[in-house]
């Protein structure tokens, strides 16, 4: 058995017989690898705690033949401590972790991008410098732009024409009249604006956006995601509960929130092509 080494982000962890767990990490170097943690649940085991969800760790591993072998974890950075105690940045966490497993689809396939992107975003998070659910968007815009799902936002998606009038998922983003197809969200302009700030990393400009427009774009976002993935985001329902009791949340002012551009991109007559 070759012995490798690695740092990485615990995506999850589950039950494996009465003593150990199977660890999922998305690696530095490898991507995402899904190792045993042998003992790991008894009360001595000595790095049962270096190994919950959030933690950034080193590690050392021995290939198995179906999952390789945990012997060796030092903390690098422990995340879920900062996180467990704000809700709302637990919840963004939490919906992150479960992207990055979602977008990597493939065992032992080199994902560097996504593997920072992932750190990024979960060192802002704990910093608290933006907003909990502006952090979480601008992760989901840029996992996808590195997955190669990037939205249009600056021109229709179809036809490259400059004049956009709504956003549709099965187009691909903005689209002009001529393009847009039924059931298509019309989010405002400076909704849109948001979400081109968020993809670029113009903090200044996503930290002065209305809470309206963040409402709107977190819809939208969230939707074409899960478009993407053909999937759900389990964890999303958490972060969406959180908003929805906030001043200006999804209940309280957004006209597209994720269930409405979700069923409108499920129109039987619209197709993925």
């Amino acid at each position: 058995m070759s012995l490798y080494r690695d740092e990485g982000v615990v995506l999850r962890t589950q039950k494996l017989g009465e003593a150990d767990r199977i660890i999922t990490i998305l690696t530095k170097r490898t991507g995402k690898v899904r190792g045993v943690a042998k003992g790991v649940r008894k009360t001595m085991s000595r790095f049962g705690a270096r190994l919950e969800p959030f933690s950034h760790v080193d590690l050392q591993l021995h290939t198995g033949r179906s999952l390789d072998v945990i012997n060796q974890v030092e903390t690098l950075r422990p995340y879920g401590e900062a996180l467990v105690s704000d809700y709302p940045r637990y919840t963004a966490g939490t919906a992150m972790l479960e992207t990055a497993d979602r977008l990597t689809v493939g065992e032992k396939e080199p994902a560097l991008r996504q593997f920072l992107l992932l750190v990024g975003g979960l060192r802002t998070l704990v910093e608290g410098g933006h907003e909990a659910r502006l952090v979480l968007d601008a992760y989901f815009l840029r996992s996808l732009a590195v997955a190669g799902y990037a939205p249009a936002l600056s021109e229709c998606a179809r036809c490259g024409a400059e004049a956009v009038r709504a956003f549709a998922i099965v187009a691909g983003g903005v689209v002009c009249g001529a393009c847009r197809p039924a059931g298509a969200a019309v989010p405002s302009a400076e909704t849109i604006a948001l979400m081109i700030a968020l993809l670029r990393g113009d903090w200044q400009a996503a930290d002065a956006s209305e809470p309206r427009n963040r409402a709107e774009c977190s819809g939208l976002v969230a939707a074409y995601l899960q478009w993407h993935l053909e999937h759900g985001i389990r964890s999303l329902k958490h972060v969406e509960r959180d908003q929805a009791d906030q001043p200006g949340g999804v209940r309280a002012g957004a006209k597209w929130g994720t269930r409405e551009v979700w069923e409108s991109a499920q129109d039987p007559h619209i197709s993925r092509a």
